[in-house]
C-alpha cells in the first residue's frame, strides 16, 4: 500500500475518530486495530488521535520557546541598524555588529541575551524577523509558476500511446547567435505527434500574450484541430495567460519533466532538422529579421510538410544493454495524415487539393531567396529588393543541376562573417615610426631592446619600458616583408616601377 498523504489521514482520523468517542471498549479496540493497519501509526499516537488530543500530525510535541520578547526586541534593533539585510547577511554580520554597537554606547546587553543572540541561526532570524517585515507593506516575491506548475500534469514520450493528430509537442527555439544578451527572435515551433505535421512562427520577444496571439495564427494552419499541447517548463509556458487560454479552448495543457529533453523528442528533433537546418545559428533580432523570418516559414511549412519525407519511431525494446528501435518506412506529414483513418475525409481531400497544387522546386527557391536575405540581414550586408533577387524558376532549376559542386548551397550554412579586429587604442610609436623604420633599414640585426633605447635616448620621458612589447610586434612585422621581398620574384609591374625610378 502507497504512503498516505496528510490530507488523507486527516479525513481518515475525523472518520475514524467520531466512531471511537462513541464506542464501546471492544469496538475501540477494533477500530484502533483498523487504523493502526491502514496508517502505520504507533499504537499510543494513533489513540491519542482518535480521542482528538492531537491533530493529524506526525506526533508533533508543542516546542519549548527558546527566544522570548527581549531577545526579539534586540534582534529588531540589529536588524535596523544593519539596514534591514537578510538573516543569512545578519548572521554573519551579529557579533560585530553587537561589537561595534556596544562600544559607541548604542546596546547594553546582557551576558545570556547576547549568547543566544550570537546561536540563533540565520532561518530563525528570518522567521523571527517574519512578522516586522509584513508590517512593512512589502510582501515576500514568490515564484507564481511554482503552484501553477504543480496543477499541470507531467506527460513523458512513452505516455502518448498513439494519439490522434492534434496532439502537438511545442518548443521554442532561440535565434541568438554566440550571445544571449539583449533581446532576440526566438521561433516557435509546434509538432504533431502523429503525423510529424511542423508549423513554425517567429517571436520578437519571450511574453505570454504575444505567444497566445502567435499560437491562435498557428492553429488557423494547422489541417486539424489543435486538441492538447505539451511544452517544458519555461515559464513562456508556465503561466496564467496560456493555462486559461488551453482552458477556454478545450486544449489538454501538459508539460515534460524539468531538465528531460527527451519527454519532447518529437519537437527536439524536429528543432534541429527544420528550424536549424533552415535558418542557422545567426542572431536575428529587429522587425525587419521577423518579416523575413515569417516569409521563410510560409514556404517551409509546405515543403517540410509536403515534400519531406521522415521516420517515425515505432518500436522501442531494450535487451540489456542494447536498444532495439523498429522505425517505420519514411513519409511525409501529408502522407500520414492521409494514412491515417481518423483524419476526416474533408481534411484529406482539402490537403491533397493543397498538394496538387504546390511546385517543390518554386517553394525550394522562395526558401533559398529568404534564406539569403536573412544570412545578408544577419552579417549586416545590404540587400537587394526580393523581386530581383529571386530568379526564374529555369534558372533556379538549373543551378540545382551542378548545386554540388559548390558545397553547401544554404546561405544560412555560410561562415558567419566577422568583422576584423582593428586596433582599439591609438599607436603609441605613431610620431617615432618614421625614426624607427630608418633605423631598421639601416641596421636590420639590432633588436627591439636596443632600438627603444635609442628612442629614449632621442626622445626622453616619451617613450617607456612597457613599449618594448609593442616595438617587438612592429619588428616582427618588418623582418617578415624583409624576407617576403628576398625570397619571392619581384613580378614584371615591380620591375618596371624599378626601372622608372633608377632612370629618374
Amino acid at each position: 500500500m502507497g504512503r498516505l498523504t496528510m490530507a488523507t489521514r486527516k479525513e481518515l482520523t475525523a472518520a475514524a475518530g467520531a466512531r471511537y468517542r462513541t464506542s464501546d471498549r471492544a469496538k475501540k479496540s477494533r477500530i484502533l486495530d483498523e487504523f493502526v493497519d491502514i496508517t502505520g501509526f504507533h499504537r499510543k499516537h494513533a489513540m491519542r488521535l482518535l480521542r482528538g488530543q492531537e491533530d493529524a500530525g506526525p506526533g508533533r510535541r508543542a516546542r519549548r520557546r527558546v527566544y522570548d520578547e527581549a531577545e526579539h526586541n534586540a534582534l529588531v534593533l540589529l536588524w535596523e541598524a544593519s539596514d534591514r539585510i537578510c538573516g543569512k547577511r545578519l548572521k554573519a554580520l551579529m557579533p560585530a555588529l553587537i561589537e561595534a554597537m556596544e562600544r559607541h554606547g548604542h546596546l547594553d546587553l546582557g551576558p545570556e541575551i547576547r549568547n543566544k543572540l550570537l546561536a540563533m541561526s540565520a532561518a530563525t532570524i528570518d522567521r523571527a524577523l517574519a512578522r516586522v517585515r509584513e508590517g512593512l507593506g512589502r510582501k515576500r516575491r514568490r515564484h507564481a509558476t511554482h503552484s501553477l506548475r504543480r496543477s499541470v500534469p507531467i506527460r513523458t514520450s512513452a505516455d502518448w500511446n498513439d494519439p490522434s493528430p492534434g496532439f502537438i509537442e511545442a518548443d521554442l527555439v532561440a535565434h541568438s547567435g554566440p550571445s544571449a544578451r539583449g533581446s532576440f527572435i526566438q521561433t516557435l515551433v509546434l509538432t504533431d505527434i502523429a503525423t510529424g505535421w511542423t508549423e513554425c512562427a517567429p517571436l520578437i520577444v519571450r511574453e505570454q500574450t504575444l505567444l497566445s496571439t502567435v499560437l491562435t495564427e498557428l492553429r488557423k494552419q494547422l489541417p486539424f484541430a489543435l486538441v492538447g499541447l505539451d511544452t517544458d517548463n519555461d515559464t513562456v509556458f508556465m503561466n496564467e495567460t496560456l493555462k486559461a487560454y488551453c482552458d477556454a479552448a478545450n486544449i489538454v495543457f501538459t508539460r515534460c519533466r524539468p531538465y528531460r529533453k527527451n519527454d519532447q523528442a518529437f519537437v527536439e528533433q524536429k528543432n534541429g532538422a527544420v528550424v536549424r537546418r533552415m535558418v542557422g545559428y545567426r542572431r536575428f533580432e529587429g522587425l525587419e529579421a521577423a518579416k523575413l523570418l515569417a516569409e521563410l516559414y510560409r514556404s517551409a511549412r509546405l515543403f517540410v510538410n509536403f515534400f519531406q519525407p521522415s521516420f517515425k519511431l515505432m518500436i522501442k525494446q531494450r535487451d540489456g544493454a542494447r536498444v532495439r528501435k523498429t522505425y517505420s518506412a519514411p513519409a511525409t506529414p501529408h502522407q500520414r495524415s492521409a494514412a491515417d483513418a481518423r483524419t476526416p475525409d474533408t481534411v484529406r481531400h482539402h490537403l491533397q487539393e493543397i498538394y496538387a497544387a504546390l511546385d517543390p522546386v518554386a517553394l525550394l527557391r522562395d526558401i533559398r531567396g529568404a534564406q539569403e536575405r536573412l544570412a545578408a540581414l544577419a552579417d549586416t550586408q545590404p540587400i537587394a529588393h526580393p523581386a530581383a533577387a529571386s530568379p526564374s524558376i529555369d534558372l533556379f532549376l538549373a543551378s540545382l543541376r551542378t548545386a554540388w559542386k559548390d558545397g553547401a548551397m544554404r546561405p544560412t550554412d555560410r561562415p558567419i562573417v566577422k568583422a576584423k579586429r582593428g586596433r582599439r587604442r591609438p599607436d603609441p610609436l605613431i610620431r617615432a615610426t618614421l625614426d624607427l623604420r630608418k633605423w631598421f633599414e639601416a641596421e636590420p640585426w639590432r633588436t627591439g631592446s636596443e632600438l627603444l633605447s635609442r628612442l629614449q635616448a632621442e626622445y626622453p620621458g616619451a617613450y617607456p619600458n612597457k613599449l618594448l612589447r609593442t616595438l617587438q610586434r612592429r619588428l616582427k612585422s618588418w623582418r617578415s616583408e624583409k624576407a617576403n621581398a628576398l625570397l619571392f620574384v619581384p613580378t614584371e609591374e615591380t620591375l618596371l616601377g624599378h626601372e622608372v625610378t633608377t632612370t629618374q
